[in-house]
């Protein structure tokens, strides 16, 4: 009996996790999708916000390279203001370099908070390919990527707590810690799954968003081939590609988009 009073627990909190999670949803003002996500825009921001200066921090604070930051932020807000969307959502686009010149990553914080380190900034040869790494960051926003990892990690906590619950044996207790570490395992193999769909869709936007600001949408795929020749020699693998696919698989992709976005070919006279 109490067995059954388990699994009966176990099914009412993952009833209600998965209610919670599929009853949330939000239109994103820029693609018009249906999203699962529980933060609105006013509280992202104030995640990223408050977020921004230890992550600052943990890539050597902001640089004091005055003329680089400058470029950096001058390149991320004219992205921000040809494509409007400094009009159309209500986050606060804000672009910092890093002073870290020995790490190659960028990553965006809810809310508009957009990071590059000197590293990668360093290996970049053109104004274009600054641009596409940030519009990529910048997409990470838009697709309120932060906000759907924040849902579907506590629909996937909420589902694992009440599996551990419903399975557990009291004259067997290692069987529970065994289903709870597959459970575990396969949520983050779901994760993963999202992470790299994430991935892509902020190529997407990159393609959408550079020719706007002026910028070939082409010089993303150097900076794949940049990302992934350092991924392939005999040092470190840059921080960039621990989070975020393979650069070979993604220059594929970002060709297709490019082809789909410009059947008749990019236009002339952006910056290469």
């Amino acid at each position: 009996m109490r067995l059954n009073f388990r699994v009966i627990i176990g099914l009412i909190i993952a009833a209600v996790t998965l209610l919670g999670y599929f009853f949330n949803t939000s239109t994103n003002p820029v693609t018009g999708e249906k999203q699962h996500v529980n933060m609105s825009a006013d509280q992202e921001i104030a995640l990223g916000l408050q977020a921004a200066p230890q992550m600052a921090q943990q890539y050597g604070g902001e640089s004091r390279d005055a003329r680089a930051t400058a470029a950096v932020q001058q390149v991320g807000q004219r992205l921000v203001q040809a494509n409007g969307l400094d009009q159309k959502t209500k986050y606060q686009y804000r672009f910092h370099l890093l002073a870290d010149d020995q790490t190659i990553n960028a990553f965006a914080l809810p809310g508009g908070q957009v990071f590059i380190t000197q590293g990668l900034l360093n290996n970049l040869t053109s104004e274009a390919q600054l641009a596409g790494v940030l519009a990529h960051e910048v997409g990470h926003v838009i697709g309120r990527h932060s906000a759907e990892q924040v849902a579907k990690s506590q629909l996937t906590q909420g589902l694992t707590g009440a599996a551990a619950i419903a399975s557990y044996d009291p004259n067997s207790p290692g069987s529970s810690v065994a289903r709870a570490a597959a459970a575990a395992m396969i949520a983050k193999l779901v994760s993963l799954r999202f992470s790299r769909n994430d991935e892509l869709e902020a190529d997407k936007f990159a393609v959408d968003f550079t020719p706007k600001a002026g910028y070939d949408p082409r010089a993303m795929i150097g900076v794949m081939q940049m990302l992934d020749k350092k991924g392939g020699g005999g040092g470190s693998q840059p921080e960039f590609m621990k989070t975020h696919p393979n650069p070979g698989n993604r220059i594929e992709e970002i060709q297709k988009d490019i082809q789909q976005t410009y059947p008749q070919g990019v236009p002339g006279g952006l910056r290469p």
